[in-house]
């Protein structure tokens, strides 16, 4: 009996038969959970798709992955595209991978990007028409869901870090079908309530689904809109929203919003204490320079025995001068009061009454006689003279001045 020949393959010429096999497939759409997801230093990504019962290893090299617009992480359903390949150093079957998207998202993120680009042509998305926050917001207006946990986590940092904060809350849906709606009526009220320092418009995290009216156009708009400063903190790690791209400034999450308050009052705090640091500083270099020519002013007291001497000269010129000019100013005031003393003597009464003239005045009034209608017989008369008066009665009165006989 003549045995039948045996063929003895070699590990490689099996994994290549294997490999030849599978590469009879072709291209495939696959779809599986990520887990076990690992990017390499050459930008290679490496990682395992998985259904309930089993699961296969993937590679998605560079050249592949380099456009990719959202991140790829342990837990994320998707949908991928690719061919199945054997790995021979490990003689494993795997898939490699070509095009990638999140499950359930391909015909959002196409409207998506449409109005992206809508949007970006009219330039809501333009750093020029962005607002600068406030340096220290102390009203803040929030635009949630009070059952979520967002609003939860955002009093707690705020409460923690910035108790100075009052924070006004709007309450809305933030998914389904009314909540575009309701978000954008909230930005437009605290808008108009006129007492806040700026907007947060926020939610938890979610699928895409879950997130998407933050990607509807009235919202967006309302955003552009809003008068107020509006950070955008809606909780996600794979898409960024066309609420993130209008918003003044925007945040992954709800606790990163309520940090960016914090950190302003922070850095306000610290600004002060700076301030505060330099005017001390300007005060010590102030008063240092004040004691420094202090010093130089004591040391000039504190001078040589010929450098007093002269001083002391000078003081004796200046006192000798001032002598002179004192006794010189006495001499000419002198002067002039004597000059002022005869002056006035001239024009004394007294003076004209040492010439041989009188005074007569009308008693009991004193009143000076200076017309003679003003006396009559019987008045009586009191006439000064240099040296004393006289009383005297009027026995008789002359209109005109005629010889008397005595």
């Amino acid at each position: 009996m003549i045995k039948a020949s045996r063929h003895i393959y070699s590990v490689s010429e099996i994994t290549q038969a294997i490999k030849g096999r599978l590469e009879n497939i072709g291209e495939i759409w696959l779809e599986g959970e990520i887990s076990n997801f690992k990017t390499a230093t050459s930008g290679h990504f490496y990682f395992s798709l998985k259904d309930q019962n089993s699961l296969i290893m993937a590679a998605m090299f560079a050249n592949a992955n380099k456009g990719l617009k959202f991140k790829l992480e342990d837990g994320l359903k998707v949908i991928c595209f690719g061919k199945v390949d054997v790995y021979g150093p490990r003689g494993q079957y795997q898939i490699i991978i070509e095009r990638i998207e999140p499950k359930g998202v391909g015909a959002q993120q196409l409207v998506f990007e449409q109005l992206k680009k809508k949007l970006e042509a009219e330039g809501l998305f333009d750093l020029s028409h962005k607002k600068p926050l406030p340096q220290m917001p102390f009203t803040v207006g929030i635009v949630t869901s009070t059952r979520g946990a967002a609003v939860r986590d955002i009093l707690q940092i705020l409460k923690k870090g910035a108790s100075c904060v009052d924070v006004v809350i709007r309450s809305v849906r933030v998914q389904g079908e009314q909540a575009a709606g309701e978000i954008v009526e909230a930005i437009e009220d605290l808008n108009n309530f006129g007492k806040l320092d700026l907007i947060i418009v926020s939610r938890g995290g979610g699928s895409t689904e879950d997130l998407w009216s933050f990607n509807e156009e009235k919202v967006a708009r309302a955003i552009y809109n809003s008068g107020l400063p509006v950070i955008s903190a809606v909780g996600h790690q794979i898409n960024t929203t066309l609420a993130d791209l209008v918003a003044d400034v925007f945040v992954e999450t709800p606790s990163a919003a309520a940090k960016i308050i914090v950190d302003q009052k922070n850095s306000l705090l610290a600004e002060l204490a700076d301030s505060k640091h330099q005017l001390n500083f300007s005060l010590s270099e102030t008063i240092g320079e004040l004691k420094n020519r202090l010093t130089g002013l004591t040391h000039m007291l504190k001078s040589p025995q010929d450098r007093l001497l002269e001083k002391q000269q000078q003081v004796d010129e200046l006192f000798a001068g001032l002598n002179y000019n004192l006794r010189h100013s006495l001499e000419m005031a002198a002067e002039r009061l004597n000059s002022l003393i005869q002056r006035l003597g001239a024009l004394s009464p007294l003076s004209i009454l040492s010439r041989g003239y009188s005074l007569s005045m009308l008693l009991p009034q004193e009143a000076i006689v200076k017309d003679i209608s003003q006396i009559k017989p019987g008045d009586r008369l009191k006439t000064v003279l240099h040296q004393g008066f006289f009383i005297s009665a009027v026995e008789e009165v002359f209109k005109h001045e005629r010889e008397i006989d005595v």
